[in-house]
Order: C-alpha cells, then sequence, then structure tokens
C-alpha cells in the first residue's frame, strides 16, 4: 500500500497518512509524499478542497525519531542532514497554506510536535472526541522551534509558550476553544463531518475562494491600512469574474448560478 493514498470524491482530494506503525511519522520518504501531492494539487483546478488524515491509531506522531538518529552518524554530526530535514518539513508545510484549495485535517489520537505543526498549518481542522494534541519536544531535549511557527501563528502566545515549554499536551476541547481546530465532533462521525465541511467549501466558486485564501494570509501579516487597500484591489478583481457576476445574477433570480470554473 502506499505510504500516502489519495482519492478524489466531489471536487475534494483526501489524502491519508498510511504509516500506522510508526504513528504517521513525517519520515523522508513521508514528507517526500506529501510534497509530490502539494505539487500536484497546486495545479489541479478540478479539486477544490483538501483533506488530511492519518492512517490507524493517530494523525501523526512528528518527525521519524529513528531515522533523525540515524541522520546524525555523518562526520558533520548530521548538521547537513538536519538542516535539509528542517527545510523540506518547512516546504510541505508552507505549502499547505499556500495551497489555492483550502486544506481541512481530519485529526484522531495524536498529533504531536510537527503533527500539530502540520494541524495548526491546514486552514480547518476537525478533531475527534479524545484528541490531544502537544509540541513535546522539550521532553526530549529539542525544542519545537518549527512547529512553534505555525502554532504561535493559530492560538494565543503565551499558551502557546507554555505548550513549547512545558511540554504538555492539550485536550481537543481546549485545543477548539484556543483556535487550533475548528470543531469537535464523536469519532465515529470524525470522517462524515469532515466530508462535509469539506464539500461545503468545495460546493462555491473555486476562482473566489482561490483568490480569498490568498489575500487572507497575505493582509493578516499587514498593518490596518495596508491590508483594506490590498483586499480592496482583490475584490475589484473578483468582482470583474464571469462567475462572480453570474452568482450575483443567480442570487438576485433566486436560482442556482451557473458557474463555469
Amino acid at each position: 500500500m502506499a505510504l500516502l493514498e489519495r482519492c478524489d470524491t466531489n471536487a475534494v482530494a483526501y489524502l491519508q497518512m498510511n504509516a500506522p506503525e510508526r504513528l504517521n511519522a513525517l519520515s523522508d520518504e513521508m514528507l517526500a509524499a506529501l510534497q509530490e501531492q502539494i505539487d500536484s494539487l497546486r495545479e489541479d483546478r478540478s479539486i477544490r478542497a483538501v483533506v488530511i488524515s492519518g492512517a490507524g491509531k493517530a494523525f501523526c506522531a512528528g518527525h521519524d525519531l529513528k531515522q533523525m538518529t540515524a541522520g546524525r552518524q555523518s562526520e558533520d554530526g548530521g548538521k547537513a542532514y538536519f538542516a535539509d530535514l528542517f527545510n523540506r518539513c518547512a516546504s510541505v508545510m508552507s505549502g499547505l497554506t499556500r495551497l489555492p484549495q483550502p486544506v481541512i485535517a481530519q485529526v484522531h489520537g495524536i498529533a504531536t510536535a510537527a503533527g500539530c505543526q502540520m494541524v495548526a498549518s491546514c486552514d480547518m481542522a476537525v478533531a475527534a472526541e479524545g484528541t490531544r494534541f502537544g509540541v513535546n519536544g522539550v521532553n526530549i531535549g529539542l525544542f519545537c522551534s518549527t512547529p512553534m511557527v505555525a502554532l504561535s501563528r493559530n492560538i494565543p502566545r503565551k499558551k502557546a509558550f507554555e505548550m513549547l515549554t512545558t511540554g504538555q499536551f492539550i485536550e481537543a476541547d481546549q485545543a477548539e476553544t484556543l483556535g487550533l481546530i475548528n470543531r469537535v465532533v464523536p469519532g465515529e462521525s470524525l470522517a462524515a463531518e469532515t466530508m462535509a465541511l469539506a464539500e461545503q467549501v468545495a460546493g462555491k466558486l473555486g476562482a473566489a475562494v482561490k483568490i480569498g485564501k490568498e489575500a487572507f494570509y497575505q493582509q493578516i501579516e499587514m498593518d490596518l491600512d495596508a491590508a483594506y487597500a490590498h483586499t480592496g484591489q482583490v475584490m475589484v478583481e473578483n468582482m470583474l469574474y464571469r462567475d462572480t457576476e453570474e452568482g450575483i445574477s443567480a442570487f438576485i433570480e433566486k436560482r442556482p448560478p451557473n458557474w463555469e470554473q
């Protein structure tokens, strides 16, 4: 079976990490498989939403520590390997954010270290009851500095710092309250609830969601005046779309829109 399985349905791409015996650790091979799919999805106009999940009893336990230990066995003590590893991981995480399609994490079991980073890097997340989230590297002497980037852009800074320095888990309900995930659902409903959200998003005008997602992440880093100036131009561009004109006409005429994209 493939290390990363993909199934497309109703304009949604479902990606499932399939290394349950390793808790779907982000090995070199898993990172490569994820990067390949991100590169493919970036150009795939038939897909309007993406869901990422993990097989087995956990979503993702972070980097593959055994593989990282092996990488240390080089003349430079692993410096070149580790630099390359974290660059490749950053490419995957930022790639999820930069995909034109909204990306939803379907989370269960645990999401730790780079696994928690992946949840934070997705645009939305649905978690099963009982799921735990953590950036636990400090417990083994490795501060989760790269996971910190995505985490600190999702939740309040003091709580992020507490998680990073104590290595303690937070439960799904607290993750929802903090804004790391969108909702908590019963485990037996996780797939169905995530699918419903993904298909709702996929039912919107893809071109509008694409331009909106890009603008969302751009404006959030700007000051207020720059953000309004930028998003105003984005709305001008959006208003000129043929399908936006059709969507407005359909709303006024009380009929379904006939979108081409």
